[in-house]
């Protein structure tokens, strides 16, 4: 491979015009920027790798692969990766985060070796593991440098790329082609001169990318998520594997001793396991994870992403979301890292109980009698719980004794109280993660921070739920409300009955009225009584077919018995529920009934055409006047009558409405109302089907 390498392309001329152009459109680069004036440091970093890429092409063309060549390729890379330092955020920034660091002075103590190589080679130009080791470096090279690359234009927000995107591409190209000329090198897999002669020409092509980002090189700078480190450190990890393996492989199959072919299989069964055990092992990742934060970087969590994780798992809806508990447990459970949580509250009547758990392993709930002086006394003085400490303290010498319960479960690893307005409305007890540690002061403010969002969520939340059992309660005391209205028309209706019993039993025609009107008032009875069970409401109005004339008949004949009533005009058919429209018409003319005077007759009139029809109930009673019509008729609870509910009227319409009509009131004071329901007429057709 050293005897490939020196002859690359040295008498060509397509190399050498290559080389030259590169050498000039930098040189001419250099001259431009300078004009423009050089005063920030990415400025100053872009001018020093155009001079050094210039100095490179002007010695490649001279001898592309002689030591002063390689000697001004390695300075040039270097100064590249400072400016990729100086981009991503600067010594301030990467000092933050040390592993962006460590990045960085791996990529660059790569450079630093290939420099020291090419020295070496400069005295030991014949040895050849020393020009595989050459070109193995700069294949390591190329390749972290392209990684931060990647990481740096990954991380970087849609503004930070329009800025940085044109010097990135140029930088791509110029290490991507070195990546490949490298790698065909040292794996012999022939003469790479095609490309060595054309690789000046590629580098010259990347200068009007260079010139357009040397125009915006006034806005650069990127910031970086410690989720680029962790790329980064991940990358170079599985370059550094392969780079091992190949050295060590190389080394020992140059050796020649006996035992090199068992030694390698057993390094790389050793690197396999190591691997595994790495990538499968829970303990083994979060260990790793642990000591890498906790040696690159100043802060052990990423606060803007892990609140918005936090935020994300509490705020999630949808038809699958668990309940707010789980959600509330598994939300500190990633913070932490813990496998599982559990959530206690206390009841409407003060009692503590499990709420919610979330992969929970450890021990169930025991109710303790001190577990609510010890719930008071967490709501005095919140503090986040670190079990571990307290239970080498739970012979009483803490403030805060632990129940036996939890002392048992040791599994439990952390507590957090969630405080809301002074109140304790709940406690998340969280597992311990797969790598055990301590609490320090970062787990106690986020868990601090995080408990406060938490609570006031589980307050929102207790609050909705008691919303629903109001809105529940309303519901059923409303329908209570109709059925007791219903009950007193049913009372006064039997009382008009038991009334004139007195004066009319003899009269056969009267008593078999008076056993229809009894049946008619125990059938009521019965449906009124089925509307006080839980599935009433569940009922959907049933539109039909229904001849309007015998439906009026029905609904009006108990009342008749007690209170003279007319029904006149023709009935057809119109579309409307039956038992609903029952009702409707029930109430109207028992408030009709009660409004009139004594011997007065109410006149119900049906009328019905192709247009629709209507049920007009007419009294002459005391009537009301146009300001009651129009603000307090419709109320619930707002009557006229003595003693009255004020629910009939208010019923009706919400009846008729429920039937896709509507109810229309004529009244004035001292002429008597008039109430009429407007339905629509039923079609040919459906009179026919429902007759047959």
């Amino acid at each position: 491979m050293s005897a490939e390498l020196t002859a690359m392309g040295t008498n060509s001329v397509i190399g050498f015009g290559g080389f030259a152009a590169a050498g000039l459109v930098f040189s001419a680069l250099i001259l431009w920027r300078s004009r423009h004036g050089v005063h920030l440091p990415a400025q100053r970093l872009l001018l020093a790798g155009f001079a050094l890429t210039a100095c490179w092409a002007w010695l490649s063309a001279i001898g592309p692969m002689s030591v002063l060549a390689g000697l001004a390729e390695s300075f040039r890379n270097l100064v590249w990766l400072a400016l990729l330092h100086s981009l991503s955020g600067g010594r301030e920034k990467v000092e933050r985060q040390r592993g962006l660091r460590l990045v960085y002075a791996a990529v660059g103590g790569v450079i630093g070796l290939q420099l020291v190589a090419d020295l070496l080679g400069h005295a030991m130009s014949t040895e050849a593991a020393l020009v595989s080791t050459s070109a193995l470096l700069r294949i390591t090279a190329a390749a972290g440098l392209l990684v931060l690359v990647h990481n740096l234009y990954a991380q970087a927000d849609s503004r930070g790329r329009q800025s940085i995107g044109t010097a990135m591409l140029a930088l791509v190209a110029t290490w991507g082609v070195d990546l490949n000329l490298y790698t065909l090198a040292y794996l012999d897999t022939g003469s790479p001169s095609w490309l060595t002669e054309w690789r000046g020409l590629a580098v010259a092509l990347t200068a009007p990318l260079f010139a357009l980002a040397a125009g915006q090189a006034d806005g650069w700078r990127i910031r970086l998520s410690r989720d680029a480190t962790f790329q980064s450190l991940s990358l170079l990890g599985i370059c550094a594997y392969f780079v091992t393996m190949t050295i060590l492989a190389n080394a020992l199959g140059r050796s020649g001793v006996e035992w090199s072919r068992p030694l390698l299989a057993a390094v790389l069964a050793a690197m396999v396991v190591a691997g595994l055990v790495l990538g499968t092992s829970p303990s083994a990742r979060a260990w790793a994870r642990v000591k890498l934060t906790k040696h690159l970087f100043e802060h052990r969590y990423d606060y803007r992403s892990e609140w918005l994780r936090f935020a994300d798992t509490i705020g999630y809806s949808g038809p699958d979301a668990p309940p707010v508990g789980e959600r509330l447990v598994k939300a500190f459970a990633d913070i932490m890292e813990s496998p599982g949580g559990m959530l206690l509250v206390t009841d409407p009547h003060g009692q503590i109980g499990e709420a919610a758990r979330w992969n929970w392993t450890g021990c169930n709930f025991a109710a303790d009698p001190l577990d609510q002086l010890r719930w008071q006394d967490l709501e005095r003085e919140p503090q986040i719980m670190a079990l571990d400490r307290l239970r080498e303290d739970a012979d009483g010498a803490s403030r805060l004794p632990l129940p036996t319960w939890l002392v048992d479960s040791h599994d439990a690893w952390a507590g957090v109280p969630l405080v809301h307005s002074g109140r304790l409305v709940g406690l998340v007890l969280l597992a311990a993660p797969p790598q055990r540690r301590d609490l320090d002061w970062e787990d106690f403010d986020l868990l601090k921070t995080a408990g406060r969002q938490a609570a006031a969520t589980l307050a929102e939340a207790h609050g909705q739920q008691a919303l629903a059992r109001a809105q529940r309660f309303d519901e059923f005391n409303r329908r209570f409300a109709f059925i007791l209205h219903d009950i007193k028309n049913l009372v006064s209706q039997l009382s008009l009955v038991a009334r004139n019993a007195e004066r009319h039993s003899d009269n056969p025609e009267f008593r078999a009225d008076m056993v229809a009107t009894l049946k008619s008032s125990v059938g009521k009875m019965n449906d009124l009584l089925a509307r006080l069970g839980p599935a009433a409401d569940a009922r959907p109005a049933k539109i039909e077919a229904t001849p309007l004339r015998d439906l009026v008949a029905g609904a009006i004949a108990a009342k008749r018995v007690g209170h003279p009533i007319e029904l006149v005009g023709d009935g057809g058919w119109v579309m409307a529920d039956p038992l609903l429209l029952d009702q409707a018409i029930g109430h109207l003319v028992q408030n009709a009934v009660d409004a009139s005077p004594a011997g007065a007759p109410v006149i119900v009139r049906v009328d019905c055409d192709e247009h629709g029809a209507s049920v007009a109930v007419i009294d002459r009673g005391t009537g009301m006047d146009s300001e009651f019509v129009r603000t307090r008729l419709f109320e619930p609870f707002a009557s006229t009558k003595a003693g009255g509910f004020g629910i009939g009227a208010f019923e009706a319409r919400a009846l008729v409405h429920a039937m896709g009509g509507r109810l229309a009131v004529e009244s004035a004071p001292g002429r008597g109302s008039k109430f009429v329901i407007h339905l629509a007429a039923a079609a040919a057709q459906s009179v026919q089907r429902k007759r047959a």
